[in-house]
């Protein structure tokens, strides 16, 4: 990174660390780094087809069949993704900080997957199914449904539980993303274009409001001249970095202060999941990236804990 950025990276960290309400909204741009298409990504049979012809409520009632094929297609390759550390960085910035809304337009759900918990979905979510008819809606997280189009236990057609264009924001997700930003100190917003309403809305309200605006994107967006400071690069790399999610990291000054290691027994799913996540990001082009992608989270923080406790 160039002294600059160095630079905007140390003002926004010195930032978050003296705030104790933090908003977030994320867009593709995060979940891409974990190899989840854009939403406009065209890939194989289906690029003879617009999104807007397979994402809007005239094409499920035009063709149902094709429409969940798509969606069916698209849970398919979420199904194979994991969170990056990108989305382990806020997990870890979630613990710290007595107010933390994290708001998104995916509806993919690596954020929960990652262990995030005040989860904000736009969009709605694609592991969602919903009832055309009584409204019933339910959770299925496997990646192919067995039958296409699904049906509910009242016999009507089901249909993805995601927001089509043309339809509105459900009323109290964006009244609580409205309200998050308002009494935040900080907006991050990460990996979004910000062209896509509401939700880019948000950013303005936060700078009408007084709120300082934390851009991480790889490229210049619409949102970029609205932030108080923009970090050009890959959340996955900029995020662990500002939130200092090494901080986990057994340190020197640790041993000389009798300050101990927790053993593996001792840590949280998401403890683990976090310093799995930093310990990838470290080893990358050192270990064999074979062995690295064979070992599990815990099998992986399992051996480094370990090790730590055996040099103390």
């Amino acid at each position: 990174m160039g002294s600059y950025m160095n630079e905007d990276l140390e003002r926004a960290l010195s930032w978050i660390q003296t705030s104790d309400a933090i908003a977030v909204l994320t867009g593709a741009g995060i979940s891409a780094e974990s190899g989840v298409p854009t939403f406009r990504d065209a890939d194989g049979l289906w690029r003879s087809f617009r999104f807007e012809e397979l994402a809007t409520p005239e094409a499920f009632e035009r063709d149902p069949k094709l429409v969940w094929d798509w969606y069916n297609f698209r849970r398919e390759r979420i199904a194979k993704a994991q969170p990056n550390p990108g989305h382990m960085a806020l997990v870890e910035l979630e613990t710290r900080k007595s107010e933390f809304t994290l708001i998104t337009q995916n509806v993919d759900g690596l954020h929960e997957l990652a262990g995030s918990k005040n989860v904000l979905k736009l969009h709605g979510d694609i592991w969602q199914v919903r009832c055309t008819k009584c409204g019933a809606a339910w959770v299925d997280r496997r990646s192919s449904l067995p039958e296409i189009p699904p049906h509910c236990l009242c016999g009507a057609l089901a249909r993805p539980g995601v927001v089509w264009f043309g339809e509105p924001l459900p009323k109290r997700v964006i009244n609580e993303a409205t309200q998050a930003v308002k009494s935040s100190e900080i907006l991050l917003v990460i990996g979004t274009s910000a062209v896509v309403y509401p939700a880019a809305g948000l950013i303005p309200l936060a700078k009408a409001h007084g709120r300082t605006v934390i851009e991480i994107n790889p490229d210049e967006t619409p949102c970029s001249d609205m932030a108080d400071c923009s970090l050009h690069g890959p959340a996955g790399e900029i995020l662990p970095r500002l939130v200092g999610s090494d901080s986990h990291r057994p340190k020197e000054s640790d041993a000389r202060s009798g300050a101990r290691m927790k053993t593996f027994a001792e840590m949280s799913a998401p403890e683990i999941r976090a310093m799995a996540a930093w310990l990838r990001s470290r080893l990358q082009g050192r270990a064999n990236p074979l062995v690295l992608s064979q070992l599990s989270d815990e099998e992986l923080v399992r051996r480094y804990v370990q090790h730590w406790l055996r040099s103390e």
